[in-house]
């Protein structure tokens, strides 16, 4: 039987982590083609006071594998954030998909009741269990760094759409004869 636990966290993420990973080879061929310097984009950002693609990356990176990580009652590898080029980013993905595959499914037994603890800012603390973790933090949190990557990507003139953000889904979509 699946762990339903393992299957939300590692399936979720692995696939989305490659669709932001094909997101920034689009940013790259779009500052090829447009002879711009690629680290133009690394550094954009949709306004003044959110943060650029490079740390949009980097935190969607964290989200994932902390959650692997606090899921499964284990302290969260630590990746210095010191990505300055698309490929830098592509690989600090690429180490996150491997962690996040490298921990069994059976290390995600009873995580759903897992109490999950750590710091926020200043005196802030979150506090949940391993199901309310993934819902109510890491998933949105995941979620919202992945797509505001795609926005940055976009706003700068990558041409993105809706079927570059939803790659993974590819394997339920198929010719019908309507509903």
């Amino acid at each position: 039987m699946k762990n339903a636990m393992h299957a939300m966290a590692t399936e979720t993420f692995v696939p989305m982590l490659r669709t932001l990973s094909s997101l920034l080879d689009k940013g790259a061929a779009h500052a090829k083609m447009k002879n711009l310097d690629p680290v133009t984009l690394v550094q954009a950002r949709l306004a003044p006071d959110m943060y650029p693609l490079v740390k949009q990356v980097q935190i969607a990176c964290d989200q994932a594998k902390n959650a692997a990580a606090r899921l499964t009652g284990r302290e969260p590898p630590r990746f210095e954030d010191d990505e300055q080029t698309l490929d830098e980013l592509k690989n600090r993905i690429a180490k996150t998909i491997d962690y996040v595959q490298s921990v069994p499914a059976g290390a995600f037994e009873a995580a759903e009741e897992r109490e999950i603890k750590f710091p926020l800012i200043e005196s802030l603390t979150f506090e949940a269990n391993g199901f309310q973790f993934l819902r109510d933090w890491a998933l949105p949190h995941f979620y919202f760094h992945v797509v505001t990557a795609y926005d940055i990507l976009r706003h700068h003139g990558v041409a993105l759409g809706k079927r570059d953000y939803l790659s993974h889904i590819g394997y339920a979509i198929r010719q019908g004869t309507g509903a």
